[in-house]
């Protein structure tokens, strides 16, 4: 779904740029968009599927066919009346949808129409920009179409250019909409409802809904004006097909661009070609076809299928990019949304880092991963880091342009560290994508705990670039309340386009439930052990002490440590040092899917965060939910975040950056396996109420909603 971001720049160009240039760039815009959706336009057969229950049309008609109009201009009203009579020499009745706010409607136009039995509808207020580019601006023109519908007793509404939400739809006091279509990729909002017959859209908390009526023949414009054909055969085609079908046709024109006269103008078409279609349905079908006005189609709907076709949302499949500096097959968060995504029938690729075992491109669980770039975690001093993460951005954006030139994307997600990250998707976004910036670690905060510095230059620096971040996105998710709240406060961002998604495991991976089956390896060693990234702040430092201690009261106490990082090389050198090179093992990197089995085996988890500062006590690591999953007993800091989030009897708590009281705890859940055990049955209780699956309910609404 496309909601284009630069419209009002596109309607300030548009009064400048003569029309015939804007007709000439459509022109060829299209022609290159022909080929590529040839598989749904004009044809999707997909869209062909009845309803549940279908049993057919009234008197047992093969089809139902309804003709509409929308008069875009002056120039439009004064055609209608010839349109009338066209339509009345060959028996047909069509509805006729105004524009409130642009023109002057004639009253004894409209008191003409509704005497001779056509069907006045609502355009909308403007014609020129999008309804639905704000709540604030759609809720003030509903105010106005409201009592447009209420003046001339209308029932039922289309949108300009076909754009559409069809939750905010309910404000209006309708009961048809018909500002969607079956398939037609060349609107400035493509998506497709997929289907040739009405739907019911049920109404939120008990209000009233009302029926969706998709139109299927191409417009007049788009067939005649833009792609220049000279003659009906789409239209006829189409017709056919919908007939033998059984579906609904319903046809949109424009008397704006009917040539009623003769003269050539390069935005009108001859009228014959209606004339054409209307003497084509008459002929072939008579007497096999409903032929009602969209307020009959709408009643007939709600009686008839309003409980059996009932939906609350229409799903449509989106294209989405996520920006990665990270290992996407050991990065459970950015797999956790791009899996969600892709499990629902969205397009996903990813742009990551990559290990030199790595393929540069793969499918994995639907999602497209593409690994850009090569990293090695080794960088020991500050530029070194920021020489990788420049570098990304830059790849990376070159990566996102030219895959959405190609075919352009609905939604970046971008996930920092850094935040900076988000303007690799500067052109995407300038021409309509939205973008979410997700900050897995607040840049000043995790740049001061990563490299220990206390000028405040930099954090200043890190503090304005987090700022314009943030500014960019048109969402921002954090990871949890405190740093939502920082953030907000620091960046200045609006209470609705900032939310938490915490590090909760995917239960579909981290299933204790399923694990559990298998037998557990029978290993007479009281295993600890630490999966993830190897870093600083991770605390891994003050738990190889620990163990140092602790195995004076644990003979066959083991620590095994599965990851990379840039502290790989001084722990490894510690563990030599304190000669427990028998005891702590470092089993490097392996793929997230093997984790659970790891932690199903184990006795202990370590989620340890070293330091002081603000950033060790408010971080919170997704291992130790993990663990909570996988029904393993752990050990983690007392930091305000954890404390937030978890009570004491879930995991036990040792003092920050205390090697004794880590020890300590160690030896207390070794003596105590009644203790391993209490705390494993309330980890569980605490996952079957919080985990990714609820998470990515939030996620989804997000997505849902920016991409509407």
């Amino acid at each position: 779904m496309k909601n284009f971001q630069f419209e009002k720049y596109y309607y300030l160009l548009k009064k400048i740029i003569p029309r015939t240039t804007q007709i000439s760039i459509r022109r060829k815009m299209i022609q290159r968009k022909v080929s590529q959706y040839s598989a749904v336009w004009p044809i999707d057969e997909k869209a062909a599927k009845p309803p549940e229950n279908w049993k057919g049309w009234p008197d047992g008609k093969k089809f139902a066919f309804i003709i509409t109009h929308d008069v875009e201009t002056a120039r439009g009203v004064e055609n209608c009346r010839s349109l009338m009579d066209i339509e009345e020499k060959y028996g047909f009745r069509s509805s006729f949808n105004f524009v409130a706010g642009d023109y002057t409607i004639p009253q004894n136009l409209l008191a003409e129409m509704h005497r001779l039995g056509f069907e006045v509808g609502s355009h909308g207020l403007h014609h020129n920009g999008n309804l639905f580019r704000s709540r604030n601006v759609f809720n003030e023109h509903a105010i106005k179409i409201n009592q447009f519908l209420k003046k001339h007793s209308i029932v039922g509404f289309r949108s300009p250019s076909m754009y559409h939400n069809l939750d905010w739809l309910h404000e209006l006091n309708i009961e048809y909409d018909a500002s969607t279509f079956d398939t037609d990729p060349f609107e400035p909002q493509p998506d497709g409802a997929e289907t040739i017959f009405p739907f019911w859209v049920a109404g939120p908390d008990g209000r009233p809904g009302y029926v969706e009526l998709p139109y299927n023949l191409p417009q007049d414009f788009l067939l005649f004006i833009l792609m220049q054909h000279k003659n009906i055969d789409i239209w006829k085609n189409k017709i056919d097909w919908i007939a033998g079908n059984g579906g609904m046709a319903l046809f949109i024109s424009h008397p704006d661009y009917m040539n009623f006269n003769g003269c050539s103008h390069y935005e009108k078409y001859p009228v014959k070609y209606y004339v054409d279609f209307l003497k084509y349905v008459k002929t072939k079908y008579e007497g096999q076809y409903w032929y009602a006005l969209p307020k009959d189609m709408a009643r007939f709907w709600k009686m008839n299928y309003a409980s059996s076709n009932k939906i609350t949302e229409r799903k449509n499949k989106i294209k989405v990019c996520m920006l990665a500096y990270s290992f996407y097959t050991n990065d459970a968060r950015v797999r956790r949304y791009a899996e969600t995504l892709a499990s629902r029938g969205d397009h996903v690729d990813i742009l990551a880092l990559r290990n030199k075992n790595e393929k540069s491109y793969e499918i994995l669980n639907g999602v497209h991963v593409y690994r850009i770039q090569e990293r090695t975690r080794d960088e020991q001093r500050k530029f070194d880091y920021l020489f990788k993460i420049m570098k990304f951005v830059f790849t990376s954006s070159y990566h996102v342009t030219k895959k959405h030139i190609k075919s352009s994307y609905d939604l970046i997600h971008v996930h920092s560290v850094p935040d900076f990250e988000v303007f690799a998707a500067f052109l995407p976004k300038m021409t309509g994508a939205k973008i979410i910036l997700d900050i897995h670690d607040p840049v000043p905060d995790f740049y001061q705990a990563k490299f220990g510095t206390d000028n405040r230059t930099y954090y200043t620096i890190l503090s304005f670039v987090e700022k314009m971040s943030a500014k960019f996105a048109h969402h921002v998710i954090t990871v949890t309340h405190y740093w939502m709240n920082k953030i907000a406060q620091r960046s200045n961002i609006p209470g609705d386009k900032i939310s938490v998604t915490l590090n909760l495991p995917d239960i579909r991976m981290f299933n204790y439930a399923k694990i559990k089956k298998k037998p557990k390896k029978e290993n007479e060693n009281f295993t600890l052990i630490y999966p993830g990234t190897i870093n600083k702040h991770c605390g891994l430092e003050i738990a190889i002490r620990a163990i140092d201690i602790a195995r004076r009261d644990i003979p066959k106490i083991r620590f095994v440590i599965y990851g990379s990082g840039p502290e790989l090389n001084q722990l490894a050198q510690l563990t030599k040092e304190l000669k427990l090179e028998d005891i702590v093992h470092f089993r490097g990197s392996v793929p997230l899917e093997a984790i659970p089995d790891i932690m199903f085996n184990a006795d202990i988890g370590i989620a340890l965060l070293a330091g002081n500062d603000n950033y060790a006590q408010q971080a919170l690591n997704v291992k130790l939910f993990e663990y909570l999953s996988m029904g393993l007993p752990a050990i983690a800091t007392r930091t305000k975040s954890i404390e937030y989030y978890l009570d004491e009897d879930t995991v036990l708590l040792s003092e920050p950056n205390n090697p004794n009281d880590v020890a300590r705890c160690i030896i207390d859940l070794y003596s105590h396996p009644e203790k391993r055990m209490d705390l494993k049955e309330k980890g569980l209780k605490f996952i079957a109420k919080n985990n990714s699956e609820i998470q990515m309910h939030d996620y989804i609404r997000i997505v849902d909603k920016l991409t509407a």
